[in-house]
């Protein structure tokens, strides 16, 4: 049965967060800068990070930074450098939000169709009742990562727009407001939401309202020049056992559907006025974002799952999503946190409010495990540094874990060959997904291979395994069983071959119809 509340009352309030006293009474010995020093460099060595640029606040000042690595010119990675927060943004899109309530443009309980009248969700009911703070939560019953092959792999050809319209066609997980599932899409509403009650771009707001209020002035969003810009860094994708650089198509960075969901790019000192705004915010700050919506963005509104881990290691009892921040007790001490990760970049932002401390990092690489285990690090520097491990104990922690969960669920697909085109007689032609749009399974010479039309990039070979096909894809995105109609007229699915790949990999929610042959 759906949850008929509103969203802007929140599932439990900040006030019962557990922290109080005892957060505000934690020892400040937080460790010297050698002390960071020395575990940034253990994270460096562990992990074999090409670049990171690292910060820590303590007591509403900076009181530690550290870069390491160089960009393709050879020039030092600093503390301008600009990196892709990824799903760091979703804060910066959320106080977007918060900035046109303030101004009386829109409200959080507005109906979402009242900015966007051509809004579907796949329930009707859902459409209706769809709040622009529900857009914000993860809560609206769509499963995990549902449209992301919308938005990556990149360059493609969906737009926002595209994003609005397909969102009918996802069948829900479960019933609105009655879980917890993370998604992007919903960001992307809320950006096009943005952009008409702002009565702009949403990358002209997040400019004015986010950016240069705060002085972010290297943050970048939307189209802009890298050459004019400077000092930005690349992704770097592990590859043959060893971080390879990605190249870049040129110097124009284009607007992406993705910008409102993790698009921003800033650096170190960007990302540490941001989180001082919210750590110790000046009187000219709280003119620009009051008291009340700073409070509206840390209430906790939908319940998390708490891992084993995260009970073993932070002794966590409370986990909460609240707009674009995650809420949680580590050691007794409330964090408000968020992390980042697009292919090739990842980052962190970890606040402890009570003790106006926190940090922020940036890499320049895919390293789940790396940022696992600073995070770790470094939150236990404030909330418990007598009980701190040491980076190696985590991340033989980790690899061990690694190692058994690929053993015990990835299916062995060694034995793999070449489809032919005699083998898929029946099922080559061209496909379509309501969503997704037209993919096109068809012999080139004696192969078969998948090429998706508004997503140039997920294109690749179909092999043979046993009985049963899947796509080896010429991008990053992980490999995909083609599930085959058992008679004409039935749907082709797709499914993960790794079950625990990026979950925005959702092949599980494509379903195609063949429409013809091959031509």
């Amino acid at each position: 049965m759906r949850m008929k509340r509103s969203a802007g009352l929140p599932l439990i309030s900040l006030v019962l967060v557990l922290c109080g006293a005892d957060a505000q009474g934690a020892s400040p010995n937080t460790g010297s800068p050698s002390d960071y020093d020395g575990l940034v460099s253990a994270v460096v060595a562990q992990y074999h990070l090409p670049g990171i640029a690292v910060g820590v606040i303590d007591d509403g000042k900076v009181v530690y930074t550290r870069t390491a690595g160089n960009l393709e010119s050879g020039k030092p990675i600093d503390t301008d450098t600009l990196f892709e927060i990824a799903s760091n943004s979703k804060a910066m899109t959320v106080t977007l939000l918060a900035r046109l309530v303030e101004e009386g443009k829109l409200h959080w309980d507005d109906p979402v169709t009242k900015y966007l009248p051509s809004f579907r969700m796949n329930d009707p009911w859902v459409t209706a009742n769809m709040q622009v703070g529900d857009l914000l939560v993860h809560h609206s019953g769509l499963p995990e990562g549902a449209g992301d092959l919308m938005l990556w792999p990149e360059p493609n050809d969906f737009t926002p727009r595209d994003v609005v319209e397909g969102l009918r066609y996802l069948k829900p997980a479960y019933s609105f407001r009655a879980g917890y599932g993370y998604d992007n899409t919903l960001y992307i509403v809320a950006g096009q939401v943005a952009a008409a009650a702002g009565g702009a771009p949403y990358p002209t707001l997040m400019r004015r309202e986010i950016f240069q209020p705060l002085g972010m002035n290297r943050c970048q969003i939307g189209t802009w020049n890298r050459d004019q810009v400077g000092n930005v860094a690349r992704p770097h994708i592990w590859q043959d056992g060893g971080f390879v650089e990605e190249q870049p198509s040129g110097p124009i960075v284009r607007a992406a559907t993705m910008d409102a969901a993790g698009g921003v790019r800033c650096s170190l000192n960007d990302m540490l006025i941001w989180a001082l705004s919210w750590l110790a915010p000046t009187p000219k700050q709280l003119a620009w974002l009051s008291q009340d919506q700073r409070r509206k963005e840390w209430t906790a509104y939908t319940p998390m799952p708490i891992s084993a881990r995260r009970r073993a290691w932070d002794g966590t009892l409370f986990y909460s999503y609240g707009y674009g921040w995650r809420i949680a007790d580590v050691d007794g001490q409330m964090t408000v946190s968020h992390t980042g990760t697009l292919s090739g970049m990842y980052s962190a932002v970890t606040l402890l409010p009570f003790r106006k401390s926190g940090y922020v990092f940036l890499i320049d690489a895919d390293a789940d495990n790396a940022r696992t285990v600073l995070n770790e690090v470094l939150t236990k520097r404030f909330t418990a540094p007598q009980s701190a491990r040491s980076v190696a104990s985590y991340a033989d922690e980790l690899a061990r874990e690694d190692r058994q969960q690929r053993n015990s669920r990835v299916p062995n697909t060694s034995s793999r060959k070449p489809a032919r085109p005699m083998d898929l007689k029946d099922q080559l032609g061209v496909w379509r997904d309501p969503w997704f749009g037209e993919a096109r399974i068809c012999a080139r010479g004696d192969a078969v291979f998948f090429a998706s039309r508004k997503s140039p990039m997920l294109a690749g070979q179909v092999m043979r395994v046993g009985e049963h096909y899947l796509v080896h894809w010429g991008s990053g995105n992980s490999e995909a069983w083609l599930l085959f109609p058992r008679q004409a007229g039935d749907e082709l699915r797709m499914a993960k071959v790794d079950p625990d790949a990026d979950f925005s990999d959702d092949y599980e929610d494509l379903a195609f119809k063949r429409e013809h042959a091959c031509e």
